[in-house]
This record gives C-alpha cells, structure tokens and sequence, in this order.
C-alpha cells in the first residue's frame, strides 16, 4: 500500500530581484495576477489535488505570505458590518482554506537547499513541491496530472514541458526514456546550453517525492552559483529508483519575470468572470490604435 499523499512544500524564501523595486518590501509571491496573488494560485492548486498539508519556506520579508493565509477577525467583520457579503466570504475562505506551516530558510542556499529545510516536517512520507511563480492554468490541476502517476506507480514525479532549444538553458532539461506507456527520467542537467541538452523536456517547477530524496540532498553539494541544486539531488534519485516525468496539459507562464506576470495579467484578465469583457475590449482598442 503506497503511503498516502498529503504534504505539499512551496519554497519561497527567494529575493524576486527579477522585480525590483516592487519587491523591495512585498515578496514576489504576493503580487498578483488579476485579484489573487502568485501563491494563492499555488494552493488552490495543491488542495484540489488532495493535498492540504502546507508547507511554506519562507525568508526575511515574507511576513505578508503568513497574514494572507491567517484570519483578520477585524477586517472580515467591518466587511460583514459593510453588507460586503461576497468579499466577507472570500476572505473568510482564503484563511480557513488551509493549515500552513511556516519554516524559515535562514540563507539563500539553493531550492534544494529550501526543499530540505522542510525535511522534519515531512518526515517519512511521500511530498509534493510547487513553485508559484510557475503559474500553470489547467482543466485538470498539475498537481493532480502528477498525482495520478504517483498513485499508479508509488514513484516520484516531475512535471514536465517541451521547449524550444535556444531556451533550454533557462530550464532543468531531461533524458528519459518510455517504458510502459510512461517516461522515465535517465538523467536531468540544470541549465544546459542547447549543444549540452539531453532532450527539449523541462522541468516546470512541479513535483512530488518519495523520502528518499531528503537524504540525498543531504548529501548534495554546492553546484552551479554556489548553490545546492535539486536537479542534481533528483538526478541521483533517479539513478537509485525510477523516477517518471509527466508532459503537462495546460497554459504555463513564468509568471517570475516581468513579461510572463504581464502575459498572465493579460491572459487571465481577459477570462475573468467580472472583468473580461470590458477588458478584452479596451485591448483590442489599444492594439487598433497603435
């Protein structure tokens, strides 16, 4: 019997300096995109997979991340005061969504290095990892496109999509090979330049674990920037046992750069129920008049 899936990790103690001077003083996985910040996408996403057990590695001046998810008796009640009922209902939703632990990653020593800083609370069990400003919008949550195979074969599990070659170095890339129907991952290298690359397969900032891994990025030295990688870590584990990657089905954006938090902005505003419309309309007199 596989152990049951339930822990969820997102690491995000980074600086966002890709967005200065906007986080300066308001971390990058609380701007938003339309009316939700980054990370509230990210547990959506997690809780409608089935996993409810959230795990937040923070950093200094992430104190907004923990009040967004925590009640504020004082403003939920001036909205109910208000006649606000809607907005009383969303916010009241946003803090009871979820149990979240907070755990600080003291230095900026890698994402490998974020993941392990959650290691006691995980202990030995099965865990999934998102990064939220890979902002993913799909039919079927990522999470829960991984989950499936996890559930089918107890393994680990990386989200993974095709890209073009001259872009591969921006990306961890992939060898794997097919076997029953699945790939399973032979090799990873982080941030190949195109002649260097074992596939056009990138990682996309989705995964889930077997326990295993906490041990080998244990052992993990400092690789490229000084940093402890992950990918270096899930290339051993993949040496030791089968780890399966999955070609997600939806609309990704690196919503961690300026022109992919613009391109999501655009996207998903123009989807939106309450704004769309009007917005998709002032963009199609924009782009007539220029």
């Amino acid at each position: 019997m596989k152990p049951e899936l339930k822990k969820i990790i997102f690491p995000t103690a980074g600086l966002g300096t890709r967005f200065l001077p906007a986080t300066k003083a308001s971390p990058k996985e609380m701007l938003t995109i339309v009316d939700k910040p980054l990370i509230q996408y990210g547990v959506e996403e997690a809780l409608a997979a089935g996993m409810d057990e959230i795990i937040m590695v923070t950093g200094r001046g992430k104190r907004a991340i923990e009040d967004h998810f925590d009640i504020s008796a004082e403003l939920e009640s001036n909205l109910k005061a208000a006649g606000k009922e809607a907005l009383y209902q969303e916010v009241s939703r946003i803090a009871r969504m979820a149990e979240v632990i907070y755990v600080r990653q003291k230095q900026a020593l890698g994402l490998g290095h974020a993941v392990s800083c959650a290691a006691h609370w995980v202990g030995d069990e099965p865990f999934g990892v998102v990064l939220a400003d890979e902002l993913i919008i799909a039919e079927k949550p990522v999470m829960q496109q991984l989950r499936e195979v996890y559930e089918q074969t107890g393994c680990s599990v990386i989200g993974l999509m095709r890209v073009p070659m001259h872009l591969v170095s921006r990306y961890g890339v992939v060898a794997a090979n097919e076997e029953n129907g699945l790939l399973r991952l032979t090799d990873m290298v982080e941030k190949p330049q195109p002649e260097d690359a074992p596939s056009d397969l990138a990682i996309v900032g989705r995964y889930i674990f077997t326990p295993r891994l906490f041990e080998l990025l244990a052992e993990t030295r400092p690789g490229k920037g000084g940093e402890i990688q992950l990918t270096d870590a899930v290339a051993r584990l993949a040496q030791e046992e089968p780890v399966y990657g999955v070609q997600i089905e939806g609309n990704r954006f690196d919503a961690g750069n300026p022109m992919g938090f613009l391109m999501a902005n655009a996207e998903l505003g123009m989807q939106h129920p309450q704004f769309g419309g009007e917005f998709g309309n002032f963009l199609r007199h924009l782009l007539d008049n220029n």
